[in-house]
């Protein structure tokens, strides 16, 4: 099992909206003492005017900063996947590698392309543990 949990948009909203097994599996992580890391870029692009309890819901994770060579790692892995996941794809599953944390998506098919590239980092799909 990794150390700690990534977590991409799609996880985050599963989150907001009070999702049973998103929520059980940070909960199991953290009983563990692994550490939930969100980047900074999906922070970008989940926020959209965030207002009250939903706002804080990030206070309960590490927020990860894009720094210049996370910054590298993500580009250098969008150049060798084919078309299709975004840069914030990249920089999800980028940071999870630094960490040897596993990854929690709504978008598998993007992020399993990008594992390709970083293969000691597992995706963990929303969709296939329903």
């Amino acid at each position: 099992m990794s150390t700690g949990l990534t977590l991409d948009c799609g996880a985050l909203i599963a989150i907001e909206r009070h999702d049973r097994r998103a929520t059980a599996l940070v909960e199991s992580m953290r009983r563990r003492g692994g550490r939930v890391t969100v980047p900074t870029a999906v922070v970008v692009e989940w926020w959209r005017g965030q207002r009250g309890p939903i706002a804080r819901l990030l206070d309960a994770f590490d927020i990860e900063s894009l720094d210049a060579e996370l910054a590298r790692l993500a580009g250098q892995a969008l150049a060798l996947v084919p078309a299709g996941p975004s840069a914030v794809d990249a920089v999800v599953v980028a940071s999870a590698a630094r960490r040897g944390d596993a990854v929690l998506t709504g978008d598998l098919e993007d992020l399993e392309a990008l594992s390709a590239v970083f293969p000691g980092v597992r995706i963990l799909s929303l969709a296939k543990m329903a």
